[in-house]
């Protein structure tokens, strides 16, 4: 299988060894290993050079992630693409089992693994809401993100399809293309933890943005106009939108913002007018 491995960083020389090394340690050894700096300050420039020259690296001024993961898309020479976080990192047999699951079931196009969650250095166990699964996840995957990016391989022929990273947004950009993907593909899911997942650090999207379903929002909108959207993943859709919208508008109260309240309430009135003219 040939695989090309996609690492986006930025500012981050003190864990992206670690995830590189990972990759190296592959009982099936990817084609090639992209290390896409998204702006790098630090010394990641000289930390590939002198530590990883066989990796391609390439840099382009900082835009987010997402545009750093479409750079490696379309430098990538691989059939089959993998993405790893700079904070993460593979267990050594991770491509090898995906590589082989694939393989058995050539009519699937994505897969993810289960993994392992480290948050300042030590393991905690994850909630019920965070269970992952495969199949037809499409519903599964509206409360969160059920997805973890550094665990896919996803067939490029995908992306061809639904298209690249939303670069619009600035976080929960994995949420949306799973999404996109999920609505229409089912996806294989290797219940063995593959990789581990560090959390708690301060650079963590999630710290950064406030009311992260704001994203997801925008995200729902999108999946609920697609004209190929089965109608009971629109109706699903919908009632998650109207939920988080909700969620919100009360949170935006309790911080005396009254107008952003507001945009969120007339958000959760359209799409329950919507709703119900979708069940008539």
């Amino acid at each position: 299988m040939n695989i090309s491995v996609i690492i986006p960083t930025y500012n981050r020389v003190h864990t992206l060894g670690q995830a590189i090394e990972s990759v190296l340690a592959q009982s099936l050894s990817p084609t090639e290993i992209i290390i896409v700096d998204d702006g790098s300050t630090d010394e990641t420039a000289q930390f590939i050079q002198n530590n990883f020259p066989s990796c391609h690296y390439l840099f382009q001024q900082n835009q987010g992630v997402s545009s750093a993961r479409n750079s490696g898309i379309s430098t990538a020479t691989g059939e089959w693409l993998a993405f790893l976080d700079s904070d993460d990192a593979w267990m050594p047999d991770k491509l090898a089992t995906q590589a082989s699951a694939l393989e058995s079931n050539p009519e699937i196009r994505l897969c993810h693994t289960e993994e392992i969650w480290i948050r300042n250095g030590k393991r905690v166990n994850q909630m019920k809401k965070h269970t992952k699964t495969g199949g037809w996840i499409f519903q599964h995957c509206l409360p969160l993100c059920a997805i973890s990016p550094s665990s896919v391989i996803i067939h490029r022929s995908l992306f061809e399809e639904v298209g690249l990273f939303d670069e619009t947004l600035p976080a929960c950009e994995d949420y949306d293309l799973w999404l996109r993907i999920c609505a229409f593909h089912p996806t294989l899911f290797i219940e063995t933890p593959q990789m581990i997942k560090h959390g708690g650090h301060e650079d963590q999207l999630s710290r950064k943005h406030w009311g992260m379903d704001r994203f997801r929002i925008q995200a729902l909108e999108k999946i609920i106009a697609h004209p190929k959207l089965s109608l009971a993943d629109q109706l699903a859709a919908t009632e998650m939108l109207i939920a988080k919208a909700g969620i919100l508008a009360q949170g935006a109260l309790k911080r005396n913002k009254a107008e952003q309240a507001q945009i969120y309430l007339a958000k959760q009135s359209h799409f329950q007018q919507k709703l119900t003219e979708a069940k008539q």
